[in-house]
């Protein structure tokens, strides 16, 4: 930024010099070639005066102006630096939450991974389990299922004894029934009666 005070020294050297310029110019321009020497005095004369009113009215208008132009210049200044400031500012506070979003995306994934493999995890603990309960329950089923058949024999197995002893005691009958005759069965009571006797 220039300084304000520069900028009006400069403006007021540049508006003298253009006024020294214009001198000569118009000092030749009013020549004319024709005309007597008092009338270029008078020329000169009238010159000079337009060139003292010109300097005074540069000047009154650089007294006048140059408090309100430096004003204004100051406090455009000054408006240009709060607007950079603001700008870098803002600035700073968006590199501000764009890290905090950074770290705030990070962790965020981190912590995503660490559920996925926490229910990943749980996820096999939990079919451990249930491959253990179902074997367990296998287990049983066999062990049951064992246990029952193995009743069902030994159930059979008696049933079998009872029926082949009731057919075998029937069978019995019906042979003792055609092998003994009238006479033996009077043979072996008659028998049985004689032993019981003695026996008294």
């Amino acid at each position: 930024m220039f300084d304000t005070t520069s900028r009006i020294k400069t403006l007021t050297r540049i508006a003298a010099l253009l006024a020294l310029l214009l001198v000569p110019v118009v000092a030749i321009a009013s020549g004319g070639g024709g005309e007597s020497h008092v009338d270029s005095g008078v020329l000169i004369k009238d010159f000079a005066y337009r060139c003292f009113n010109f300097a005074l009215m540069i000047g009154l208008l650089v007294y006048f102006v140059r408090k309100p132009l430096r004003n204004g210049l100051r406090s455009r200044r000054e408006e240009i630096e709060k607007t950079l400031a603001d700008a870098q500012e803002a600035k700073e506070a968006a590199e501000a939450k764009y890290r905090e979003y950074s770290e705030k995306l990070e962790k965020a994934t981190e912590e995503i991974a660490e559920i996925s493999a926490s229910i990943r995890r749980e996820g096999e603990l939990e079919r451990n389990k249930i491959l253990a309960h179902a074997k367990e329950m296998a287990a049983k089923v066999v062990e049951e299922a064992d246990a029952k058949a193995a009743n069902a024999v030994a159930k059979a197995k008696a049933d079998l004894r009872q029926e082949a002893a009731h057919l075998a005691v029937e069978l019995a009958e019906e042979l003792v029934k055609k092998e003994f005759a009238a006479d033996d069965q009077q043979r072996l009571v008659s028998e049985y009666m004689q032993k019981v006797g003695e026996l008294h």
